[in-house]
């Protein structure tokens, strides 16, 4: 009987200017996750077919592991690392190393260019701070949850003209 080595797990990653995004797209209950000044460590077992998952990915530049979190959202976990010199440049790449890993893709839902936030105001965080996302990650009703009287229902729609006077089908 073979050991299985740990294979990466998929990640999606994206930056703003203080921040750095990454979802492990994955379910798994219990990972063990590191979040170090200068790397990201993740091991867990996936909930569906019980294989072991493992990467470190060592970052570009330094981040701040007491100011940086991550959450379990069932299906995925997804972490907010604060980088360390919030005036520095965007990173051109999340690892150190020039060749891209094949289990790291761009999270084009979050991504946002550095030109994009210096028109919005310095920096765009106002939407995505650590705080507030990590509060945000714990659930609530989600957005739209109130508008729910805003929207018809079958109940209020009334009857049209043309449907009273139907011949039989034959």
């Amino acid at each position: 009987m073979s050991v299985e080595s740990p294979i990466p797990p998929p990640v999606l990653w994206a930056q703003r200017k203080e921040d750095i995004f990454l979802t492990f797209s994955v379910e798994c209950k219990e990972p063990t996750i590191k979040i170090e000044k200068d790397s990201v460590h993740f091991r867990g077992v996936n909930a569906q077919d019980k294989k072991v998952l493992e990467v470190t990915i060592p970052l570009y530049d330094a981040v701040l592991p007491e100011n940086s979190g991550f959450v379990n959202k069932g299906r995925c976990i997804e972490m907010v690392l604060r980088k360390e010199k919030k005036d520095a440049p965007y990173w051109p790449n999340l690892t150190k190393d020039k060749k891209k890993p094949h289990y790291l893709k761009v999270d084009f839902n979050k991504w946002r260019d550095e030109d994009d936030e210096d028109e919005n105001g310095g920096g765009g965080n106002d939407n995505y701070g650590l705080e507030e996302l990590l509060r945000s990650m714990g659930g609530g009703a989600g957005a739209g949850a109130g508008d729910k009287a805003d929207k018809p229902s079958f109940d209020d729609l009334e009857s049209d003209s043309d449907d009273e006077n139907l011949p039989d089908l034959e």
